[in-house]
């Protein structure tokens, strides 16, 4: 095995670790990882992505759900549009975009660069996301009224994004969570990642067809990364979430310029 191909794997470890320690953020270094340490193809790397993300996500859902922090009305309400979404994206628009988008002199904007040139943009989103600080909303009393052609919307929207970039998308669904549906911000961390497993591993499914999958490689990337959230959720006990996610920021921000920097230049 190549240090690259190690630097890898044991990225698949930090992916799990990080979503341990600060609920979310981590899937966003998937497809750097597929894509510059194991040398895959984007769109194969977006799809593996999804399901790494999916699977790795419904363990902490899983968690979350024994300890009744999920509201599940809410996550249902969110997932439908948010999964049909991604499902077709992942079939339809992925597939239906042309290899060479448009070119100017000697600049050819393909598809591969696209996409990685859209998932650099959502990294420093989602950098800008973690960096602030964000209060903790407190339980509202009284019955809650839900929002609920913005939350499809918003759902949608996001499920267009992920099958796009195959991110879970936790940055823009936790501020939906909480400001549409009212949701205090620990309830809303443990229903995005609900959100986040269904959504993904759905919009997988619209991959299946499309990708050779090599299901071998597929399922030992996964399985590291899901035991790297149980270390994550196990160093929680030790180590400051909130100043992680800010520091964590920090680094996605630098790697979506790198991102930029290595594509755009020969």
């Amino acid at each position: 095995m190549e240090f690259v191909e190690l630097l890898g794997y044991l990225g698949a470890l930090g992916i799990g670790i990080i979503l341990g320690l600060i609920g979310g953020g981590g899937s966003i270094l998937t497809v750097p990882i597929l894509v510059y340490a194991l040398s895959l193809n984007p769109v194969v790397a977006t799809g593996y992505s999804l399901f790494v993300v999916g699977a790795t996500s419904l363990v902490g859902a899983i968690q979350n759900m024994t300890k009744g922090k999920v509201d599940f009305k809410t996550a249902i309400i969110f997932a439908i549009p948010a999964f049909i979404a991604v499902y077709l994206t992942r079939k339809f628009l992925i597939p239906a975009i042309p290899s060479e988008l448009f070119s100017v002199g000697n600049f050819i904007l393909t598809k591969e660069l696209a996409l990685m040139l859209f998932f650099a943009l959502i990294m420093l989103i989602a950098a800008i996301s973690m960096i602030k600080d964000r209060k903790d909303k407190k339980q509202i009393s009284g019955p809650r009224k839900f929002n609920y052609p913005l939350i499809i919307i918003e759902g949608f929207l996001v499920g267009v994004i992920t099958g796009i970039v195959g991110a879970g998308g936790g940055f823009l669904i936790i501020p939906a969570l909480v400001l549409l549906a009212k949701l205090p911000m620990k309830k809303a961390v443990a229903t995005s990642l609900f959100i986040i497993a269904i959504k993904s591993l759905i919009g997988f499914v619209g991959d299946i067809e499309n990708l050779d999958i090599d299901w071998s490689f597929l399922l030992l990337f996964t399985s590291i990364s899901i035991v790297g959230i149980f270390i994550g959720i196990w160093l929680n006990k030790f180590i400051d979430g909130k100043r992680l996610k800010k520091a964590f920021g920090w680094f996605v921000l630098l790697m979506g310029f790198y991102i930029m920097y290595k594509e755009l230049t020969p």
